[in-house]
């Protein structure tokens, strides 16, 4: 699998993502959103960004882990956020980012959303692009 990343010279070079992702591979994983929930689909963190945000993110890289994926393989990442605001949630969303993905920076994009669930703050989803291993 091989992901090739590009800021073209005509668009700002972002600090935590990669404006162009192309994936080559031949398993693609798509891994549904993944909310604050512990193991069993209980709310953590009710009214904690931070804490939800990180938790969120631990469970995309464990449902990750399930498919055979691992982190540098995600080519895009979508985060859905209620009330969206820029500057409080953004460096929640990089600390917690960066705990799961490193220097690695898939494409993404935030969306702000009015509601979901009573309590939760966050959601994440990711698609992935890994080298299945041929059989004979």
């Amino acid at each position: 699998m091989s992901l090739e990343l590009i800021n073209p010279d005509d668009l700002p070079i972002p600090e935590m993502y990669t404006q162009v992702v192309v994936a080559t591979g031949s398993k693609l994983v798509f891994v549904s959103g993944q909310q604050p929930e512990d193991i069993h689909g209980k709310l953590v963190g009710h009214g904690d960004f931070a804490a939800q945000a990180r938790l969120a993110f631990g469970n995309l890289g464990r449902a990750l882990r399930a498919a055979g994926a691992r982190p540098e393989h995600v080519c895009k990442i979508t985060i859905y956020i209620v009330d969206y605001k820029r500057d409080e949630h953004v460096p929640i969303i990089e600390e917690a980012q960066i705990s799961l993905f490193g220097g690695h920076k898939p494409a993404n994009v935030v969306v702000g959303v009015a509601i979901m669930s009573p309590g939760y703050l966050i959601e994440v989803d990711a698609i992935a692009v890994i080298d299945e291993a041929i059989r004979s």
